[in-house]
């Protein structure tokens, strides 16, 4: 039930109850529901402009994304988490929350197992001179 709704319920309510507006109480009880009124459209009218503004922002999000591609093509890392541009570094993605770790390349050749910083899932690593061949050969 919205908010709109549930005041015009209490007006209901209120209407059915055959309430004097005349005495003090009925005077309380009609400004009150007054008030609900007012503030339930302004609620509702509030909510409309959120609505608005997230689609605006939807747009803005992705007509910025498309000007980040064609200013920084699409090879650049998204993530915050280290200086993605160093050689030693190796980048790769989380298969269960998809978020991107940054593994100095040193210590990615002694482990086996990697835990996700976001997820906390523990993932197989196998890495090979190869891999980073491959990467080299992809630029």
């Amino acid at each position: 039930m919205t908010v709109s709704e549930k005041a015009n319920y209490i007006k209901g309510l209120m209407d059915g109850m055959n309430l004097d507006t005349n005495t003090n109480e009925g005077k309380l009880f009609a400004a009150m529901a007054d008030l609900l009124e007012d503030l339930s459209l302004a609620v509702a009218d509030l909510e409309d402009e959120v609505a608005a503004m997230r689609d605006y922002i939807d747009e803005l999000d992705t007509d910025l994304a498309e000007v980040e591609t064609e200013l920084y093509g699409d090879d650049e890392c998204d993530c915050d988490c280290c200086d993605c541009d160093d050689d030693d570094i190796v980048e790769l993605e989380c298969p269960a929350c998809g978020e991107c770790i940054c593994v100095d390349e040193d210590d990615l050749e002694d482990c086996e197992q990697l835990e996700c910083p976001s997820c906390g899932k523990m993932l197989n690593v196998v890495y090979t001179e190869d891999d980073e061949d491959d990467e080299e050969d992809e630029d």
